[in-house]
């Protein structure tokens, strides 16, 4: 290692991975604030617009399947003119909304967007 190799690192920095519990406050956020998605347009999404951060596909298909079975959210499937196949496109569910968007803010805290304090864990 020399001063070069540390001056790179901080000019490239390593992606930060973002694990499970993140990943599912990322996701509610997304739903949330833009509706309807489907898993890709969500990875797509993180890597154009907070490139800093990354999610593999495991952790991605791992809170999907988390969120849905804690019935948070749900799949249809949507077929779209011009593509071969349907997609499958999630969203929150209605009566689970006010939690959804709890737990979404907990993505905004941890980018460091809002300075509002921690949110207390609903009884």
């Amino acid at each position: 290692m020399n001063f070069q190799d540390i001056y790179h690192y901080f000019q490239s920095p390593p992606p930060n991975y973002l694990g499970k519990e993140v990943a599912v406050c990322y996701i509610l956020s997304i739903l949330a604030d833009n509706g309807d998605s489907y898993g890709s347009a969500l990875m797509r999404h993180l890597n154009t617009e907070h490139p800093p951060y990354q999610m593999s596909d495991t952790v991605l298909y791992a809170a999907l399947k988390f969120l849905m079975d804690e019935g948070m959210i749900q799949s249809y499937w949507n077929k779209t003119p011009g593509r071969g196949r349907p997609r499958r496109m999630l969203s929150i569910r209605p009566e689970k909304l006010d939690e959804a968007k709890r737990l979404a803010q907990l993505w905004h805290q941890y980018l460091g967007a809002d300075d509002k304090p921690a949110i207390a864990k609903p009884r």
